[in-house]
C-alpha cells in the first residue's frame, strides 16, 4: 500500500468502502490523517470496522473538520442526484476527489501513463503494461483496471504508473498531469451519470487537463467526437499530440493499413508489424489498440523494436475475447468485458457463425446499432434484466430464446451449435450489458462462463 501523507494531521472524510475506497481510507490513515469512513452498505461497514477505521455517518453528522471529500467513483456527485454527503461537501467549498488523485498527490516524483475510451482501454492499458515490463521498465498497472491504484507498489522517479482511467474517476481527478495521456473514443455511455453525452466527453476530456509541452496526447480519430478533440488540442499546442486510427492513415501519428501497423511518427510511414500474426489481438478494434500502446510507449522512450517485441509477447486479457476452448469443432470465446453494445459490436465483427449469449443489466441504447451484424448470429441466448427487450429488438430478424441464465444459456448454446454443425462455429459471450443483475462484477460473469465451459464434454482440441 501507498501512504498518502499529504493530509496528515488533517481530516478527510471517506465515502465508500468497496476496494478502492477502503484502500485510500488505510492509505490516508497510513500517511497519519484523521479518517472519517462511511458506506451505505452494512456489511462494508463492517469489513471497514474490523480494518482499524472510525465509522462516521456523513450525511447526518456534516463535514466541518475535513478537507476533502474522498468519493468511491460509482457514487454519484451531480447527476442524476448527488450522495448526500457529496452534496454537503459542495455547500461547505470542500474539494471532492478520488483514490487516483491521491495517488498523483503521494507520488509526484513517478511518471503517469493513463488510458481512457469509451471501449478497449483495459486492453491497451494492459497491453502498454506489458509493453513496459518485457522492456525492463519499473511499471505498475491498475485503477479501473481490477486493481486499486493505492495498493499498487510504491514507486520513485525510474518507475511508470499504468492507469486505466474511467469517466467517473476522471471526474475526481484535479491535479494529475500525465506523461502520455490516451483518449482512444468516445461512444454514448454511462449518459445518466454525466448528464447527457456533453458531460461524459467533458469528463473523458479531462485525461489531458494539465499536460504541458513535454508531455504527449494520443488520441483515437476514428470517430467524429474524437477527431474533433484532437484537432482543438493541436490548434492549441500546449502539448504533443499523436494521432493514431485503425480506419486511415493518421499522419505524424500510428495506424492499421492493409492489416499491417504504421509508424508515421516521424513522417517515414513504415510498417512495423503484421496483425493477422496476433492472435491474442483480433478484429479492426484491436488494431488501435495495437497503435495506441505501440505509440504510447515510443512516447515513454522505447525504441521500435522493444515497443513491436512486447506486443508480439502479449498473451491477451481475461474477459476479452479470451478463447476458452475448443470443443467437438466449437470455439467458447469469453468476451465477458463488452459491456456495452459498442464493445460486443467489436467481438460479433470478428467472427461469421456466432451462437451469442448475451444481456445482463441494459445501458441507454440497447442493442439495436448491432442490427448490421445480425447477418452472423445463427442464435441468441438472452439472461438477465435486458432478455424481454433484447428479444423484441431480435424478433423477425434473429432466431433467440430467453435462457435466463448464463448456466442454461451455454448449455443451450453447446447443444445448437452442435445440432447446426456449422464449421468455425463460436459460442459467444459477448453480453452487451452491465453485469450487476445477476454477478458481483463482468470478471464474475467470465469466470462463471469459464467453469461452466470447463464442465463441458466432448473432444478438446
Amino acid at each position: 500500500m501507498i501512504p498518502v501523507p499529504n493530509f496528515r494531521n488533517q481530516t478527510v472524510a471517506v465515502l465508500g468502502l468497496a476496494r478502492s475506497g477502503l484502500a485510500a481510507a488505510q492509505a490516508l490513515k497510513l500517511g497519519g490523517a484523521r479518517v472519517l469512513a462511511w458506506d451505505d452498505a452494512a456489511d462494508k461497514r463492517k469489513a471497514a470496522e474490523n480494518s482499524g477505521l472510525a465509522l462516521t455517518d456523513l450525511s447526518k453528522h456534516g463535514l466541518a473538520d475535513a478537507k476533502a471529500l474522498v468519493l468511491s467513483p460509482g457514487i454519484p456527485h451531480t447527476y442524476p442526484k448527488p450522495h448526500p454527503a457529496a452534496e454537503l461537501a459542495r455547500r461547505a467549498g470542500l474539494p471532492i476527489i478520488g483514490d487516483i488523485e491521491l495517488l498523483a498527490l503521494a507520488c509526484k516524483e513517478a511518471r503517469f501513463a493513463g488510458i481512457t475510451g469509451t471501449n478497449g482501454k483495459s486492453t491497451t492499458t494492459a497491453l502498454i503494461a506489458h509493453i513496459l515490463k518485457q522492456a525492463g521498465r519499473n511499471v505498475a498497472v491498475g485503477g479501473n483496471l481490477g486493481f486499486p491504484a493505492l495498493l499498487l507498489e510504491a514507486l520513485g522517479e525510474n518507475g511508470i504508473y499504468v492507469l486505466e482511467l474511467s469517466s467517473y474517476q476522471l471526474e475526481l481527478t484535479s491535479s494529475l498531469a500525465l506523461d502520455v495521456a490516451v483518449l482512444l473514443n468516445v461512444t454514448p455511455d454511462h449518459l445518466g451519470r454525466h448528464g447527457g453525452m456533453a458531460g461524459y466527453v467533458e469528463a473523458k476530456k479531462r485525461v489531458f487537463r494539465n499536460q504541458g509541452s513535454a508531455q504527449s496526447a494520443i488520441i483515437g480519430v476514428d470517430d467524429e467526437i474524437c477527431r474533433g478533440i484532437f484537432a482543438a488540442l493541436k490548434s492549441a499546442g500546449r502539448q504533443k499530440t499523436v494521432p493514431i486510427s485503425a480506419n486511415a492513415p493518421a499522419p505524424g501519428g500510428v495506424y492499421v493499413q492493409g492489416g499491417k501497423l504504421i509508424d508515421d511518427l516521424d513522417g517515414n510511414a513504415r510498417p512495423m508489424l503484421d496483425l493477422a500474426q496476433m492472435p491474442h489481438l483480433p478484429g479492426r478494434h484491436n488494431g488501435q489498440n495495437a497503435a495506441a500502446s505501440y505509440a504510447a510507449s515510443r512516447a515513454l522512450g522505447l525504441d521500435a523494436a522493444a515497443a513491436i517485441a512486447g506486443i508480439r509477447s502479449f498473451p491477451g486479457l481475461a474477459h476479452r475475447q479470451e478463447l476458452i476452448a475448443e470443443i467437438d469443432g466449437v470455439r467458447y470465446v469469453n468476451d465477458s468485458k463488452a459491456t456495452n453494445a459498442d464493445a460486443a459490436e467489436k467481438a460479433l465483427a470478428c467472427y461469421a457463425d456466432i451462437y451469442w449469449i448475451a444481456g445482463g443489466q441494459p445501458k441507454e441504447d440497447g442493442i439495436a446499432g448491432l442490427a448490421p451484424l445480425f447477418p452472423r448470429i445463427r442464435k441468441a441466448f438472452l439472461i438477465g434484466e435486458a432478455a424481454a427487450s433484447f428479444a423484441k429488438t431480435l424478433a423477425g430478424r434473429v432466431p433467440h430464446e430467453i435462457s435466463f441464465t448464463l448456466d442454461q444459456a451455454v448449455a443451450n448454446a453447446r447443444q445448437a451449435a452442435l445440432e447446426g454443425r456449422r464449421q468455425g462455429a463460436v459460442v459467444l459471450l459477448s453480453p452487451a450489458c452491465a453485469s450487476f443483475d445477476q454477478f458481483r462484477d463482468f470478471e464474475e460473469r467470465g469466470e462463471r462462463f469459464r467453469t461452466l465451459v470447463a464442465k463441458l464434454p466432448g473432444r478438446r482440441a
